[in-house]
């Protein structure tokens, strides 16, 4: 028998609490039930729920990155391909964690100060693409392959299409009528259109 990651068995059940309730309403007790252990052995391994809450967030913004980082750093690929990977990974990302764009939302806006967390995320995300990117996109509107634009307008784009749906989902599926009923297919067919649509906004 496999023995148990008792660190993992926090980790997966502190997200799932704190993506119901939110930080404030998340209660260590209900983590400690959830994972299968002790108050005081969760306490062992994350001494407070704020601790707790910062690795996740920490842990969540990584594998974004590495995601995203590993589509845009293919040296394999030109860049409109390596732009198309990276939109369909962190789109796909958001699949896996469709909770978490609201989520992080309602937590900036009900405690600004969590933000420094998730902009050093992010920092470390942004920081390794924009030069080199914004390096490719002159070199390539210079040959007259795509229209000049500016990387950090680009990443606002991707982010705004991507995380859009998440967001309104509730709201717009009961709107959209047979295109939204189906979750799966809905998705897909925005992960693509998301491309499609990013493609046009720099191609000539």
């Amino acid at each position: 028998m496999k023995p148990k990651d008792t660190e993992a068995e926090i980790l997966k059940a502190a997200e799932q609490e704190f993506m119901l309730r939110g930080f404030d309403g998340a209660k260590t007790a209900s983590i400690a039930r959830a994972a299968g252990v002790t108050h005081a052995m969760l306490h062992y391994y994350f001494r407070t729920k704020e601790q707790l809450f910062e690795r996740i967030l920490t842990d969540k913004m990584n594998l974004m990155g590495r995601s995203v980082l590993t589509a845009f750093g293919n040296p394999e690929l030109p860049l409109l391909e390596r732009l198309k990977d990276g939109i369909s990974r962190h789109f796909d990302f958001l699949v896996e964690n469709p909770d978490l764009p609201r989520f992080i939302i309602n937590e900036v806006f009900s405690r600004p100060e969590r933000y420094e967390i998730m902009r050093k995320g992010v920092s470390r995300i942004i920081d390794k693409l924009m030069q080199s990117v914004q390096q490719e996109l002159d070199s390539m509107a210079a040959q007259g392959e795509i229209v000049p634009v500016d990387v950090r307008m680009l990443m606002l784009d991707v982010v705004s299409l991507n995380i859009f749906p998440f967001i309104t989902y509730p709201m717009i599926k009961p709107l959209l009528g047979d295109i939204a009923a189906d979750r799966e297919r809905f998705f897909e067919q925005r992960k693509a259109e998301n491309i499609e649509v990013i493609m046009r906004r720099i191609k000539k």
